[in-house]
């Protein structure tokens, strides 16, 4: 009943089931990316594109050729948290990535855009699209890592990645918040589903730690993060402060400047998909 047919997106076993089908759409014959991480989140606002830019700074520290595919098409923020305002180039072979810096490759929808403030207002399937021809159209000479900043939640987007794009694994970003449980839930069941592994979860605001007294304040109450996990059957990555001072980093597109050892063990975790 309500059968579409379509195997690759269905988790039930039927009389009906045909074998998957390989849709990862090729890469630039000029492009060689070894491993792709997915930064995903179930809802907006929990610091998804933090993780994504401090995770790529972190392997490139490491001294791996890093890059960031900004797939939030409808609202970009890895551009700005680079300090990138320049606009990609192209030729007849294909689009060249933007690089920062430090030698990390960006590519994002605002360095087509004429104007960096410009909405884009486009629908669902253009922005899928897009997301493709990221993958397809852009030269990305010889990553080590690439890390994907996905829009929030589990749609279009989230769909089309995990469909056209080999990714080896994903990284979920919450907050403490009492509806986290639910997020990520949605975020790892679709993963499930699209047999994307689990690196773990980043819990982003977890609590700030006053410089006066020194102790932590839990803002948003305590977390249960660690419980999540243990019932998913993953790990917590990182429990990241609230930090003044990182986010003003991003503000002022200074995130490659960023000094914490906060994010250690989500890099380790990435690091092991090289190694092995």
């Amino acid at each position: 009943m309500g059968c579409t047919h379509d195997c690759s997106s269905c988790g039930e076993s039927c009389s009906s089931r045909t074998e998957p089908q390989d849709l990862h759409e090729k890469l630039h014959e000029k492009s060689s990316v070894k491993k792709v991480i997915g930064v995903i989140s179930g809802k907006g606002g929990v610091g998804k594109s933090l993780v994504t830019s401090t995770l790529a700074v972190m392997m490139n520290r490491r001294g791996y050729k890093t890059a960031v595919l900004d797939a939030d098409i409808t609202g970009p923020s890895i551009p700005k948290a680079f300090n990138i305002h320049s606009r990609a180039m192209g030729s007849e072979e294909g689009i060249y990535p933007v690089t920062t810096e430090t030698g990390i490759d960006l590519m994002s929808i605002n360095l087509l855009l004429n104007n960096e403030t410009d909405p884009v207002i486009w629908r669902g399937s253009l922005i899928s699209g897009t997301v493709k021809q990221f993958w397809t159209d852009v030269i990305w000479e010889n990553e080590d890592f690439m890390f994907v900043d996905m829009p929030p939640g589990t749609g279009d987007v989230a769909l089309t990645v995990f469909q056209s794009i080999p990714v080896d694994g994903i990284v979920i970003v919450t907050s403490p918040q009492d509806l986290v449980s639910m997020i990520v839930a949605k975020a790892v069941k679709m993963a499930q589903m699209m047999n994307i592994p689990i690196l773990g979860i980043v819990e982003n605001m977890s609590y700030f730690m006053c410089p006066e007294c020194g102790k932590k304040h839990h803002i948003y109450g305590e977390s249960k993060i660690d419980e999540i996990a243990e019932q998913y059957n993953t790990k917590v990555l990182a429990k990241l402060p609230i930090n003044p001072d990182l986010a003003s980093l991003i503000d002022q597109g200074r995130v490659e400047m960023f000094d914490c050892d906060c994010m250690e063990e989500a890099a380790n975790e990435v690091e092991k998909l090289i190694k092995e």
